[in-house]
Order: structure tokens, then C-alpha cells, then sequence
């Protein structure tokens, strides 16, 4: 049977809504309007101060104030009192000078530094037809001075490096020392190069090496043809050497990722408040079935970590070196300011693909193999050859492969003497070859470490 409502019943019932809904919205209102209240008295004290300090300063300072510097340091002051450590403020010019590199607009001489405990730039790579080329400029050259400046007197590597920019066709004057020590001085020429991120060799006729300096926009194509000429060269293992790798573009590591994994969730995105966002996944497509090896230490960060992370999880690689940095977060493009300068803050938490995250925490490894002092010393003067990490990278392949030679199982076995073994026990177990090393002779073993020996002084350094 169908009831009618009465009209002032209707009128009641639209009457009790329009008082519910009012009730909510002014609830809701006022709680903004508190948020925003607090808000603005928070920004009034902090303006407040900021103008009573300008205010005594400018009435007893002896010294004059540079306007652009003070405001400059006022921003990049606010970024470092967020407590965002990977935030970064960029003057107009310093912002300029950015755009102007990743455009090709502002060209180096081509070649990549590290300051050592000589206090001088050393260089560790020098790229192919690169104006440094060109004038003699060596692996393992130093550089000393930029324009009459004394590279001492710079504030680490990108200092040294952008006095090396200039625009096409301009020149800057270099002094540098050669391996005998000698001294050189030329103008060097700005003008185009290529700029190559990931170098490769074929070591022991077995193992394929990869370097990858950093991930851009170049990388997955130059991996893509280090694979290839590798596996067709016969490698029955591969090494990927990203020590030193600070990361980079993160959608280009992903890319690098998908060329070696099988199918899998590579990344999300995890913003402040839980939320999650995939950033990229493996089709496996081109999966490597080899036995995997990557080689890291604390400057691997970030994208280069997520890289390690990935073939670990899904691909079963084993991580020889030290405990990664642990900087899983992800920066902002550079946010340009209406004066030119620009900022950069973390947005989001980077997770790896099984959720897991390395932030704070890095990556430990499957086989340690720290630097002593000693080699700490010499880490810039190693090469393929003589760098006691490759060497245990490489032994470390092997063993996967079965592979190992009776000089790398006793290389290894070495080493492990000479640090902790723990982690290596466990890798060493699945080589049939690695438990015949401990039964090698003391004098084998002299042996085998004077051929070793005599082969590394007889290699050619590596750039």
C-alpha cells in the first residue's frame, strides 16, 4: 500500500538536510579557516624575525650588503632549514649555466676528474676527438690549473669542471701534468664531442665487463650495444661495474633495467602519504640469462642503486664491493623562480619493485670486498687488471659460471684471507673449483701470484 508524505513533512525532511549539510560545511570551514589562521601566523613570525635581523643588520653591519647574494642565500638557507638533504637551489646563473649544458649549449673539454690526496683534478677518462684529446691529455694526467687559477683554491670536481665550460669556439687555458711529471700549458678549444656513459671490455676471454658512469638519455642504447658485442664475443658471465655511479635520469636506468631482466615490477613512486605510483616494469623481452655480477661501493646511489637492486631481485645477480649510499628518494625537476633561479625538493620516496626500499640504508652486498688504506690510496691508478674489486668481481662471475680459473679461484681464496671470508664462503660453496683452491700448495700459490703479478705490470692502463 503507498503512503503519501504530507507536505510539511517534505518541508521538514529538506529542512533537516539543508541543517545537516550547513552544520558539515561550516565544520569543515572552520577547521580551514584554523589551518589557514595558524598558517599565516607561522609565515608572520617567520617574516617578523627574518625583519628584525634585516633591520639590526642594515643599522650596525660595517660591510655593504650585495643585494643578490643575500637573497640568494636567504632561498638556498630556507631549502637547507627543511631538512630535505637532496634539495638544491640554483642562483639565476648557476640555473642558466644548466639548461645551457643539457642543451649543448656549454661544452667541457672532455674529460672526467676526481680530486685525489694530491689536491689536484685527476683524470680518470678522457673522451674520443674531445678538445682534451686533441692536446695530449692523458688517463691519469692531473690538471693544476684553469685559466691561471689553481685548481686547489676550487671547491671539488664540478667547481674544477664548470671553469672548464665554455661555449662553442671559445678557448680555456689548461695546465696540466703528465706521468713523468712534466708540465704542459695550451689553450684548448671548445667544441663537440661524444660524451659516452658505459664502457666495456671482454676480461679472462670469458667475462664481460660494463662500466656504466651514469644513466642519461644515451645509456640504454650504449648497454644495449655493450650486451651484444659481449655475448657475441663469447662472455659467459657479466660484471657491471657501478661504483662511483650517482645515479642520474631515473626513467633511463629503468629502460637499462628492462634490457637485462626477466618480466617483472621494476620501481614506485611513494609520496608522503603512502600513495604509490608505478614508475616502470620489465617485459623481459631481451632478458640476459647469464650469471650476473654487480660491482658497487658508497658513491652508488640512487638510480645506480635501484639498477643493482633489480638484477639482485629478479635476475639472481650478485653484489660484490661495499654497502651502497642508500639515497632512495626522488628530486623534482628544477622548479624555475621568476628571477631566473630555480629549485629542486624531494618528492617522493623510491621504492623497488617488491616493495622494499634502500633509503637510509643501502645495499649490502653478497661478497665484501672493501679497499685497504693502501689501495685507497692507488684507487685512481688501478686498472682493469689491477683493480682488486674487478679481480673479485671477476672471480666471483666465474664461480657462477663455472668458469673459474685455478688463478682467479686462488686470487679469491687470497683475499678472502686477507679480510672477512663470511660473505664469500657462501659463494665460493657452489664452485666445485673454489674448494680445490684451499687445497693449492704455498708454493703454487707463490706461483700463481708472481704470474699475476707479471701480467698486471704488462697490462695497459685503462681509460
Amino acid at each position: 500500500m503507498n503512503r503519501k508524505i504530507s507536505l510539511g513533512m517534505a518541508v521538514t525532511i529538506v529542512i533537516l538536510a539543508m541543517t545537516v549539510t550547513f552544520s558539515i560545511t561550516m565544520l569543515l570551514a572552520m577547521r580551514l579557516f584554523d589551518s589557514t589562521v595558524s598558517s599565516v601566523k607561522e609565515k608572520e613570525s617567520m617574516y617578523n624575525k627574518l625583519a628584525e635581523v634585516d633591520r639590526y643588520v642594515r643599522g650596525n653591519d660595517y660591510y655593504d650588503i650585495d643585494e643578490t647574494v643575500l637573497y640568494d642565500r636567504l632561498s638556498a638557507g630556507y631549502l637547507l632549514g627543511t631538512g630535505d638533504k637532496y634539495a638544491r637551489y640554483y642562483t639565476a646563473s648557476a640555473y642558466t649555466d644548466l639548461i645551457n649544458v643539457q642543451n649543448g649549449t656549454l661544452l667541457g673539454i672532455g674529460v672526467e676528474l676526481a680530486i685525489d690526496q694530491s689536491g689536484y683534478a685527476k683524470v680518470t677518462k678522457v673522451y674520443t676527438d674531445s678538445p682534451a684529446q686533441e692536446a695530449g691529455i692523458k688517463v691519469g694526467d692531473y690538471i693544476t690549473a684553469v685559466d691561471g687559477n689553481d685548481v686547489k683554491s676550487m671547491s671539488g670536481v664540478d667547481a674544477v669542471q664548470t671553469r672548464l665550460r665554455g661555449e662553442s669556439g671559445t678557448s680555456v687555458n689548461v695546465t696540466w701534468l703528465d706521468s713523468e711529471a712534466s708540465e704542459h700549458n695550451a689553450d684548448l678549444t671548445h667544441s663537440g664531442y661524444t660524451a659516452t656513459t658505459v664502457d666495456s671490455a671482454l676480461l679472462q676471454d670469458s667475462v664481460g665487463y660494463i662500466k656504466i658512469w651514469q644513466f642519461d638519455g644515451t645509456t640504454p642504447s650504449e648497454l644495449d650495444y655493450a650486451l651484444r658485442s659481449l655475448t657475441a664475443s663469447g662472455a659467459t658471465s657479466l660484471v657491471f661495474d657501478l661504483r662511483d655511479n650517482g645515479g642520474g635520469i631515473l626513467e633511463d636506468a629503468i629502460s637499462c633495467i628492462d634490457l637485462i631482466t626477466p618480466e617483472g615490477t621494476l620501481a614506485y613512486a611513494e609520496d608522503k602519504y603512502g600513495n604509490r605510483t608505478l614508475l616502470g616494469s620489465s617485459t623481459g623481452e631481451s632478458a640476459i640469462a647469464l650469471p650476473l655480477v654487480c660491482l658497487v661501493n658508497g658513491n652508488t646511489a640512487s638510480a645506480a642503486e635501484l639498477f643493482a637492486s633489480s638484477l639482485r631481485t629478479l635476475s639472481g645477480a650478485r653484489l660484490v664491493g661495499t654497502t651502497t649510499m642508500g639515497k632512495g628518494t626522488i628530486q623534482s625537476s628544477p622548479q624555475r623562480l621568476s628571477d631566473g633561479s630555480a629549485v629542486v625538493v624531494t618528492v617522493a620516496k623510491l621504492l623497488c619493485g617488491d616493495g622494499s626500499c634502500f633509503d637510509g640504508t643501502g645495499l649490502t652486498v653478497d661478497v665484501e670486498r672493501s679497499l685497504t688504506a693502501d689501495e685507497q690510496t692507488s684507487y685512481y691508478d688501478f686498472t682493469l687488471d689491477t683493480d682488486p674489486q674487478i679481480q673479485r668481481a671477476v672471480s666471483t662471475a666465474q664461480q657462477l659460471s663455472g668458469t673459474t680459473t685455478v688463478g682467479g679461484v686462488n686470487e679469491a681464496a687470497s683475499s678472502a684471507a686477507a679480510e672477512d671470508a663470511g660473505a664469500d664462503s657462501e659463494v665460493s660453496a657452489e664452485s666445485e673449483s673454489a674448494a680445490e683452491s684451499e687445497a693449492v700448495s704455498e708454493s703454487e700459490a707463490t706461483s700463481f701470484e708472481a704470474s699475476s703479478e707479471a701480467a698486471e705490470s704488462a697490462a695497459s692502463s685503462n681509460g
